[in-house]
């Protein structure tokens, strides 16, 4: 840590820039400042600390709203003087209840509300769904030896639904735990597997999504 610290170059009043980022989606969530004494604490603990120059104190991102920011990484930049905090953020980062702190944009000289999130993220997370049951497809047409997927199939439905059932057991152990990052986990594979049982009825994803689509008159 210390090797760390050695790096950073405090601004002349002792504050530091830090912008802090979805470590998962990129969005940029929110601008603060730190002092020395902020960025200790927050090597320390792994949860975001910064320094309130209005109210002259230190204090913890959701102290008081439960907001709290768990961080995955920190950077620093080429000159040593701003910082970059890659985090998990619990609830919302804005005061204003915005999930963003910048979700105001200049549009035809005036402000108007931005879109959340990170464009190109939001295109990846649409389509990667797509591109599994895509691959799962494959495998079922051009089995492929040592392939899970093939597995799967060729051991057939009972497998298949036996796999669901034990992965929708692990997600609500993990939820009944608050693992957040073991729920992401688990969903994640009770997804793949629910994409397989697509797979061998046959369905396209896009069948489900025109469901959706339906019960929510989009």
């Amino acid at each position: 840590m210390m090797e760390f610290l050695s790096s950073v170059a405090f601004g002349t009043d002792g504050f530091l820039p830090a912008i802090v980022q979805d470590a998962g989606t990129g969005e940029v969530l929110m601008f603060a400042y730190m002092n020395r004494e902020a960025l200790e604490k927050t090597l320390e603990t792994g949860k975001s600390h910064f320094w309130s120059r209005s109210r002259n104190a230190l204090w913890r991102k959701g102290e008081t709203s439960g907001n709290a920011q768990t961080v995955k990484q920190i950077r620093l930049d080429c000159d040593g003087d701003a910082l970059l905090l890659m985090v998990d953020q619990k609830g919302v980062a804005c005061h204003t209840g915005a999930r963003s702190c910048f979700y105001r944009k200049l549009q035809d000289d005036k402000l108007a509300e931005a879109p959340t999130g990170n464009p190109l993220w939001e295109e990846r997370r649409t389509t990667i769904l797509q591109k599994i049951h895509d691959v799962i497809m494959d495998r079922k047409r051009n089995p492929q030896e040592g392939s899970y997927t093939c597995e799967l199939f060729s051991a057939g439905q009972e497998k298949i639904l036996k796999k669901i059932g034990e992965e929708a057991t692990e997600v609500i152990i993990a939820s009944m735990a608050a693992d957040r990052s073991q729920v992401i986990y688990e969903i994640a594979d009770l997804f793949y597997h629910v994409l397989v049982l697509l797979g061998l009825h046959d369905i396209p994803l896009t069948a489900i999504c025109d469901e959706l689509s339906k019960r929510y008159g989009k």
